[in-house]
């Protein structure tokens, strides 16, 4: 769709291209005239017996044809690249945040598979788009990965231990070697129905991971504290 601003562009740039062809055609014609004029000179001079009339008459007729049909050629424009109506077409559409009931986030009703996937319903209720469930076999540690609404990338680990199997440190350090290293991530998060050893939280300070225990995991899914990558210190 072109503004008013190009259509007026376009018209300048259509009547000075009318301006040149006219001028071209005024002085190709008094090229032919002075042309003609000195050809019948030097042949009456010269004495050549040509008809010289019906000779003039033709190369007339040649010249003004050529004329004509230049005048009323049409007019050879380069095509206008017309972008569709609507959103801008070069702006990918944001992925639609999957509506969460309350059973997607009852974490003590599933398994450890079934636990990533309602980790990641709580990143989709908060705003988080794309999600994705990535854990298995050789996942590197990622369970979930998030993209949160001002573009943060989330990458949560997931560990659905009973309650008195507690996250050690070597949970944390294999999940520490490749969060950032490997996936990248902006905002690193173990997340756990149980709770963590003090090893474990003491390598997670040092190396800026989140844990999020069974009390801080209820709160989240309760909506009694943020998530977790919103009480990060920056």
């Amino acid at each position: 769709m072109t503004t008013p601003e190009e259509d007026a562009r376009a018209s300048a740039r259509g009547s000075a291209s009318v301006g040149r062809d006219m001028v071209l055609a005024v002085g190709l014609l008094g090229i032919c005239a002075g042309g003609l004029a000195v050809f019948l000179k030097t042949a009456a001079t010269a004495g050549t017996g040509l008809p010289l009339v019906p000779v003039a008459t033709v190369v007339v007729l040649v010249i003004g044809l050529a004329l004509a049909k230049w005048s009323v050629a049409p007019v050879r424009r380069r095509p206008r690249r017309l972008l569709p109506s609507g959103p801008d077409p070069y702006v990918a559409p944001l992925a639609d945040i999957p509506d969460v009931g309350g059973e997607a986030l009852d974490h003590a009703a599933v398994d450890a598979d079934g636990f990533e996937h309602t980790v990641a319903a709580l990143c989709a209720r908060d705003g988080c788009s794309p999600v994705e469930v990535v854990g298995g076999a050789g996942d590197l540690g990622a369970d979930v990965i998030a993209t949160t609404a001002d573009g943060l990338r989330i990458v949560l680990q997931c560990k659905h231990y009973a309650e008195n199997n507690r996250v050690g440190s070597q949970d944390l350090q294999r999940f520490g070697g490749t969060c950032f290293a490997v996936h990248e991530a902006d905002v690193a998060i173990v997340v756990t129905t149980s709770s963590f050893t003090a090893p474990a939280t003491e390598y997670a300070a040092a190396c800026d991971i989140l844990c999020v225990d069974a009390d801080a995991l209820t709160a989240w899914t309760d909506q009694t504290a943020p998530p977790p990558w919103e009480t990060r210190t920056r």
